[in-house]
């Protein structure tokens, strides 16, 4: 089979083991195909015995020309982090209900994924988010985010205060539970739930999005891409940062949050047809009558 992508990566949901039929029966589609498969090490710890190569994932970069993550869309989060800084493309195929991100269903994967093997298939570029922390003049964390750079307290903690600076510009001071620095992509994660807006996926752009502020003037804005932020702690008992909801770091009081644009994207492919639109009205249920 001609196609642009020889040696694809085959990636499933981690500690799911019932995503190894389906992802075989994919692995011996492609291989059928005349294609060179390759399977993500975690994810083959739940497959029964198989021909194909395994190699870890920071192992894949110089090996693989397409990833296609089965399991849904926290598990493509977390493999885009790791791999966008390579180029690699990816293909979401979700083992339930259609995702944001993961827009194949399991059930129509392998026809669907051939048509985009043939190059029926569309090229979405999506911005993440560079993050580091520094404790008085020591860097002590680094991370990348897809969806958000969120900071919040602890269960049994107060209100949090810091202080939000701009481009080296003051903004504010606030209290508050929290504050989410939002990609467009996480516009529709927990940024939706405290009020932030919905941004398109292309638009370059970042969201900050308060949670429970003690001043109910503070609002979300929305950023220019180039934007480079600076959250300075003053109050964080049993604060934590948390990227994409999955890497997380605490922190002390006097702690630096720097929170910028990386300076790669991710890029997706989609099948032919595929609407973002169709998409907000499927997970959102606009399309349900009143």
């Amino acid at each position: 089979m001609k196609s642009p992508f020889q040696t694809i990566a085959l990636i499933g949901k981690y500690n799911s083991p019932e995503i190894a039929e389906p992802l075989l029966k994919l692995a011996d589609f492609l291989a059928n195909l005349g294609l060179n498969v390759v399977v993500d090490s975690v994810t083959a710890n739940h497959l029964s015995k198989h021909p194909y190569t395994v190699l870890e994932l920071d192992r894949m970069v110089n090996n693989v020309e397409l990833a296609v993550v089965l399991g849904g869309d926290g598990t493509l989060l977390n493999v885009a982090r790791m791999l966008a800084p390579f180029d690699i493309p990816l293909v979401g195929v979700n083992q339930g209900r259609l995702g944001f991100l993961t827009d194949i269903s399991i059930d129509t994967m392998q026809r669907t994924i051939s048509g985009m093997l043939r190059g029926d298939y569309v090229t979405e570029k999506r911005m993440l988010l560079s993050a580091s922390i520094s404790r008085g003049e020591k860097h002590v964390f680094d991370s990348l985010a897809f969806n958000d750079v969120v900071i919040h307290r602890g269960n049994n903690s107060s209100m949090l205060e810091f202080e939000v600076r701009i481009d080296d510009e003051y903004l504010y001071n606030q209290r508050a539970d929290g504050l989410i620095v939002s990609t467009p992509t996480g516009s529709t994660a927990y940024a939706l739930s405290a009020g932030g807006p919905i941004l398109h996926p292309a638009l370059e752009a970042i969201a900050l999005v308060p949670v429970a502020p003690h001043t109910l003037s503070n609002r979300p804005i929305v950023l220019k891409s180039e934007s480079k932020l600076e959250i300075l702690m003053h109050r964080s008992d049993e604060a934590r940062v948390r990227f994409d909801g999955h890497t997380h770091f605490d922190l002390h009081g006097d702690d630096k949050v720097l929170v910028s644009r990386y300076s790669k994207p991710v890029c997706l492919l989609h099948p032919k047809g595929h609407s973002y639109y169709h998409t907000l009205r499927e997970k959102l249920l606009w399309n349900q009558t009143l």
